[in-house]
C-alpha cells in the first residue's frame, strides 16, 4: 500500500472518530447535550483548550518537565535492559540464579511502587524517572535476552570456525541479532516511559502533564482531562516517529517487509 494512501486512511479513521464523538455529544441518544458534555466534553472544546494551553504558554513548562522525565527513564531503562540482557543471555548460570528474582520484580505492580519512590526520591523528577525505569527496563531486558538467545547455532559455529573471538562475536553476530529485538522493544518502551512519568506526576507532583491532568480532574474539568490526554498521545507519536527514524538508520541492512516493499 502506498505510504500516502496509508496516511490518508489513518487520518480518515481519526476524523471519523472525532465526527462520531461530536455527533454523540451534541445530539445525544439519552439525556441532554449538557449532561453528556459534562462527562465527555466535545472534540471542539478539547481542541480549543489545547490551543489555549499552547497559545498562553502555560503548557510548555509542564511539557518540558514530562519530556525530561520520559527521556531519562527511557535512556536509563533501555541502557540497563540492553546491558543486563546481553550479560544474562551470555552467562547461563547467572541467568538461572537470578531468574526467579527477575520474574518476581517484573510482577510487582508499578502503581504500588510509585509512593515508595516518592518517599525515597522525593516529589522531584527522580521518583518519576525511577517509576518509568521499572517499566522500560524489563521490556528491553527480555527482548534483548531473547534476541541474543535466538542466534543460530550454525552461524555461531561458522563464526568460530573463522576464528572470531568473543568480542568479535558480540559485535558481528550477537549485536546484529539482538538489534531488531532492541528496536522492537524501544517502540513499546517509549510509551511506557511516558506512562511512568505521567503516573508519578499524577500521584504526587507540582508540575508536568500528569499534574495538569490531575488538576483538571480534581475540579471535574473533563475538557482539561481530555486535552491533556490528547497532548500526551501526540507526544508519544512524535517520540515514536523519532525512534523509527533512528531504527531505519541503524537497520538499513534489514530486509523490507512485504508492506514496505510495495510502498
Amino acid at each position: 500500500m502506498p505510504r500516502l494512501k496509508l496516511t490518508v486512511l489513518q487520518i480518515g479513521v481519526g476524523l471519523m472518530f472525532l465526527l462520531l464523538w461530536h455527533v454523540l455529544t451534541v445530539y445525544p441518544i439519552t439525556g441532554t447535550a449538557k449532561q453528556v458534555q459534562f462527562f465527555f466534553s466535545t472534540p471542539l472544546d478539547v481542541l480549543k483548550r489545547c490551543w489555549t494551553l499552547f497559545a498562553s504558554g502555560e503548557i510548555w513548562r509542564h511539557l518540558w518537565i514530562t519530556l525530561v522525565e520520559t527521556i531519562l527513564a527511557f535512556l536509563i531503562g533501555a541502557g540497563g535492559g540492553i546491558v543486563f540482557g546481553f550479560l544474562f543471555a551470555r552467562k547461563e548460570l547467572l541467568a538461572a540464579v537470578f531468574d526467579p528474582y527477575i520474574k518476581a520484580a517484573n510482577a510487582l505492580p508499578r502503581v504500588v511502587l510509585a509512593p515508595i519512590f516518592a518517599l525515597w526520591f522525593g516529589l522531584g523528577i527522580w521518583s518519576k524517572v525511577a517509576l518509568g525505569f521499572t517499566l522500560v527496563f524489563f521490556i528491553v531486558f527480555f527482548n534483548v535476552y531473547q534476541g541474543v538467545r535466538e542466534v543460530s547455532p550454525v552461524v555461531l559455529a561458522n563464526a568460530r570456525m573463522l576464528g572470531m573471538n568473543e568480542r568479535q562475536l558480540l559485535r558481528h553476530v550477537y549485536w546484529p541479532s539482538a538489534l531488531t529485538w532492541v528496536f522492537s522493544s524501544l517502540h513499546t518502551s517509549v510509551g511506557f516511559a511516558l506512562v511512568g512519568a505521567v503516573v508519578g506526576e499524577y500521584l504526587g507532583s507540582s508540575a508536568g502533564l500528569g499534574y495538569k491532568i490531575h488538576e483538571a480532574e480534581s475540579v471535574f474539568d473533563v475538557t482539561g482531562v481530555f486535552a491533556g490526554m490528547l497532548i500526551l498521545s501526540i507526544f508519544v507519536i512524535l517520540i515514536d516517529m523519532l525512534v523509527t527514524m533512528i531504527e531505519n538508520r541503524f537497520l538499513v541492512w534489514r530486509p523490507q517487509t512485504s508492506l514496505a516493499a510495495r510502498n
